[in-house]
């Protein structure tokens, strides 16, 4: 299993775009990219960010494609990622999101996608719906329930939370919030991404890694 997760909506950053390319194993020019701009799609959100994503993949030589998944099920998402060499998912609204994610069953076709060798990359909010749950999309309170979803379970390809947009200003908060639950949180900061190639798990980028109720096998 592949993925790439990072924590800003700029496409993959320059400072683990290396570690990334590592991944991919291929030429971008040869890589066909589903890209699912979903979490931004809702009247809410200010999706100024979605362009910068899809135009610096577009830069990089990737052949880009847009999948909403409102308008999908695990049938159709099904028979589309068999075209697709990489899923990238963006940033958003979290909830929505994840609520998008239930009603199409993307959950279930990325599984599959993934077991073919895949690459799932996520971006913000689309790196949260990789982890146990979503519950840091809430810490900072920038990430607001607006579809009142209850059951706050992500997709759990990883055995962790994401939590994104780590600074100097929010790194007590985050703290504080880890140290009051009981699964595994990884923080990650704008210029750091979580690389995971089949057992290899390693935030990658520059700056101190913040980890917090982490075994020492997880990463």
């Amino acid at each position: 299993m592949k993925l790439f997760l990072i924590s800003i909506d700029a496409g993959i950053p320059k400072e683990v775009t290396e570690d990334f390319l590592k991944l991919l194993r291929k030429n971008p020019k040869d890589t066909n990219v589903c890209f699912i701009p979903t979490a931004a799609n809702h009247p809410t959100i200010d999706d100024w960010f979605v362009k910068r994503d899809r135009d610096r993949l577009e830069d990089m030589g990737f052949k880009v494609t847009d999948v909403d998944l409102k308008q999908e099920s695990e049938n159709t998402l099904s028979k589309k990622l068999d075209g697709f060499d990489m899923v990238f998912v963006t940033g958003g609204n979290t909830f929505y999101l994840l609520e998008q994610v239930r009603d199409s069953e993307f959950d279930k076709a990325i599984k599959g996608f993934l077991d073919k060798g895949g690459i799932y990359v996520g971006a913000s909010a689309g790196s949260l719906v990789a982890g146990l749950n979503i519950e840091p999309a809430g810490w900072k309170h920038n990430d607001r329930n607006i579809v009142n979803l209850k059951d706050l379970t992500a997709m759990r390809l990883v055995p962790f939370v994401i939590s994104v947009h780590l600074d100097d200003k929010n790194i007590d908060l985050i703290r504080s919030c880890a140290s009051k639950v009981d699964y595994p949180v990884i923080a990650l900061t704008d210029k750091q991404a979580l690389l995971v190639d089949g057992n290899e798990q390693r935030i990658v980028g520059v700056g101190e890694k913040h980890v917090f109720n982490m075994p020492r096998d997880l990463l």
